[in-house]
């Protein structure tokens, strides 16, 4: 007889995790299926800043949404580490959005009103960060904009799901999806389980089970090289941001750059152009980085929707089968957020009507937000 489940996710990164903690914390049955090791693919290529106002360029229901899920990291940092042991390494300081030229302070003018943004001009942002390019304009200082490290908190959600009770099945892809009786039916290689709901949160590869599940919308992958270097000699607080490219300072001592944006591309293994394309960037935004010695470098797939917002909801016609997918260069940041949304909908819970609205995956066109 297969094992049932209240509710089965597919996929292991960090909106899974996320998922499959929130719901085991509500004592909801939940097993979680990973192709591979969980916490690996795309949400271990992250750098882990969460930059709400960063990577969002104006406010709208999609930048409340970050900025609400933003908000819970400190109390979810401190809850899982509780239940787990495991620090997130949650770092605090705030992010430097650099400004070179006209151009860029007039893109921020929208972001720059808001009262968690602070313009700084150059002779600020200097004296804030000594180290940064003498060629900036200004900057937008977003304190709130702080940073975790992705891989401790997919850990943390991955022990902590798991001492609440959900179970986390590794090296186990779903097969085959069979929808036809009252209880879904989900086929690994070996072994049946059964649910009385299923979440899709497989990053880039949910793609094919949108298809599976017989919806037409498409996921893309996005290809993000990075690497890390030790910072042996200069001070660096804040992450510093321009034009999709980050410089975020570790704990130990490690910085993190990142990252090349190249769509269509399925191959997960970094090339040296991607790299040296980060580097130079990285270089124009601290000089002092061309004399680190390099760490490591890697690269991840990260799933673009075809309106760049990701899908977070229920199926158009089953209600059984729910969504969380398509968060590209924000899952981490979204992470929280989608993870509650998600739980609230499988209890039957009233959500966020906007954010129901803004997410559903829809026949037509949905509207920019």
């Amino acid at each position: 007889m297969a094992t049932h489940y209240d509710a089965a996710i597919i996929g292991g990164g960090i909106i899974g995790l996320s998922t499959a903690y929130h719901l085991a914390k509500k004592n909801v049955k939940v097993a979680l299926f990973e192709s591979g090791k969980v916490g690996k693919k795309a949400s271990q290529a992250a750098a882990g800043m969460l930059g709400a106002h960063a990577e969002l360029e104006k406010p709208g229901v999609f930048f409340d949404f970050a900025r609400a899920s933003q908000s819970r990291y400190p109390t979810l940092a401190e809850e899982v580490k509780e239940i787990s042991g495991i620090d997130m390494n949650l770092k605090t300081g705030g992010i430097l959005k650099l400004a070179y030229s006209k151009e860029d302070i007039e893109s921020g003018n929208q972001m720059n009103r808001l009262d968690s943004v602070v313009w700084k001009s150059k002779e600020e942002a200097l004296a804030m960060e000594p180290s940064i390019s003498e060629s900036i304009l200004g900057a937008s200082f977003i304190e709130d904009d702080i940073q975790v490290e992705p891989t401790k908190v997919c850990k943390a959600f991955a022990k902590s799901a798991r001492l609440l009770g959900a179970d986390i099945y590794e090296y186990t892809p779903i097969t085959a999806i069979d929808t036809d009786s009252a209880a879904i039916t989900i086929k690994s290689q070996n072994e049946t389980f059964s649910a009385d709901q299923l979440i899709v949160a497989s990053g880039v590869w949910s793609g094919h089970f949108f298809q599976q599940l017989g919806l037409e919308k498409k996921l893309y992958p996005v290809k993000g090289e990075c690497l890390s270097v030790w910072n042996e000699d200069i001070a660096l607080e804040r992450t510093l941001y321009h034009e999709h490219c980050y410089i975020v300072p570790r704990k130990n001592g490690r910085l993190v750059i990142g990252a090349t944006m190249k769509p269509g591309d399925w191959d997960e293994e970094p090339t040296l152009g991607g790299i040296g394309a980060v580097m130079k960037k990285a270089a124009s935004m601290l000089p002092a980085v061309t004399r680190m010695k390099i760490d490591t470098f890697w690269a991840g797939l990260r799933p673009e929707t075809e309106d760049s917002t990701p899908y977070i909801g229920k199926h158009p016609n089953d209600n059984r089968i729910l969504f969380a997918a398509g968060h590209y260069r924000n899952g981490i940041l979204l992470a929280p957020a989608t993870g509650s949304m998600i739980s609230d909908l499988v209890l039957g819970k009233k959500v966020n009507q906007e954010w129901e609205d803004a997410f559903a995956i829809k026949d037509k066109e949905r509207q920019v937000i």
